[in-house]
């Protein structure tokens, strides 16, 4: 089936306090129905709000963003099998990558990070890289496809391409969206929600845009209106 547009918004509870997390999901009420929760509100008791979230019919991506060695690597995804939650991130190397699809359980999806939306390629030089930021996105896209997650997440900008190479099996998940007029912020490769939708993204992810904005449940009703429009 479809997703509705409402569905393809994910909303970053980026906060530094469940109490704050709280505040905001009543803001938004019906308008948003699928939240990302982070390291900051994470570290500050946020793992045990996915179940709260999920027990109020709401759905979660855990953005953990997990590396480490593959044992490390799949008991931790076992555990967040059992939170509740519906995504989870982990780097695109292929060893965490194989790990993490191997002992996914339930109804959770992995979501391998390709290349960090706030990176470009003098950020990848900087850290010792040799190719551009499309070319180890494009490679990472590969790998992950082959080793069997569940979705990508990547800039907007490399949608398209990504589609190419994995399909429609793979859910590409878009951080990075502002709507127009919007500030960049920390982000460097950045896409409207409509433009999103356009080249093929399937969900969005966003943050300041919404938890920032004056009317946060007219932010977020404004970008559900978008990605209706861009797929009709």
């Amino acid at each position: 089936m479809p997703m509705q547009p409402r569905e393809r918004l994910i909303v970053a509870l980026d906060l530094s306090s469940i109490e704050a997390a709280q505040a905001m999901v009543a803001r938004l009420g019906d308008a948003v129905s699928f939240y990302k929760i982070g390291y900051q509100l994470a570290y500050a008791g946020g793992l045990a709000y996915v179940a709260t979230l999920a027990g109020a019919g709401k759905r979660v991506f855990l953005d953990l963003k997990l590396h480490d060695i593959g044992h490390t690597v799949a008991q931790g995804v076992k555990s967040v099998a059992n939170s509740g939650a519906n995504f989870l991130t982990v780097h695109a190397y292929p060893q965490t990558m194989k790990a993490a699809a191997d002992a996914r359980e339930g109804n959770l999806r992995i979501l391998a990070v390709t290349v960090l939306t706030s990176y470009d390629d003098a950020d990848l030089a900087a850290a010792g890289y040799g190719v551009t930021v499309p070319e180890l996105v494009a490679a990472r896209a590969a790998q992950a496809r082959d080793i069997g997650v569940d979705g990508v997440v990547c800039s907007a900008e490399e949608a398209v391409k990504i589609r190419g190479i994995v399909g429609t099996k793979l859910a590409l998940v878009t951080p990075g969206i502002r709507p127009a007029g919007a500030e960049a912020g920390d982000q460097k490769r950045i896409m409207t929600p409509a433009k999103a939708i356009a080249a093929g993204a399937d969900y969005l992810v966003v943050g300041r845009p919404i938890i920032a904005a004056a009317d946060p449940k007219a932010a977020a009703e404004a970008i559900v209106a978008e990605i209706s429009s861009a797929q009709s």
